[in-house]
C-alpha cells in the first residue's frame, strides 16, 4: 500500500529491525521487485529504530489498549483511521518541531 501511495523512486532505502518476517526470502524479493534497498538496525542496537518504536508506543498507548474489536477486519480499520486520519495528518509530533508528518513533509518538499 505504501508503495502505490508514495511511489518511491528506485533505490529509495527500506529500513527495518532484525524481525525474521523482514529478514525472509519473501520479503527480501517483494522489497526487490520494488526497487527498494534493505536496510536493518544494527544487532542489538534499539537506538537504530528509536522513531518506530515510538510510533508504536503511541499506537498501543493511544489506540490498542483502550479497545477492543470483535473481529480483525475492524482492528485493522481502526488502525488504518489512527495512522491516515490522526497520526500522519494531525498528531503534533516534538522531534518535528511540533508539527504533523504531512506539515513537516509540506514544509521540507
Amino acid at each position: 500500500m505504501a508503495v502505490n501511495l508514495r511511489q518511491p523512486a528506485q533505490g529509495c532505502i527500506f529500513h527495518s529491525d532484525r524481525g525474521s518476517q523482514y529478514c525472509s526470502y519473501d520479503y527480501q524479493k517483494k522489497l526487490q521487485a520494488y526497487g527498494l534497498r534493505p536496510s536493518m538496525s544494527g544487532e542489538s542496537n534499539c537506538y537504530d529504530n528509536a522513531s518506530v518504536e515510538t510510533f508504536f508506543k503511541s499506537l498501543k498507548a493511544e489506540v490498542i489498549w483502550r479497545q477492543s474489536w470483535p473481529t480483525r477486519r475492524q482492528a485493522e480499520a481502526a488502525i488504518f483511521q489512527y495512522i491516515n486520519g490522526f497520526y500522519k495528518t494531525r498528531r503534533r509530533h516534538s522531534y518535528l518541531g511540533g508539527i504533523s508528518p504531512l506539515a513537516f513533509e509540506a514544509k521540507v518538499a
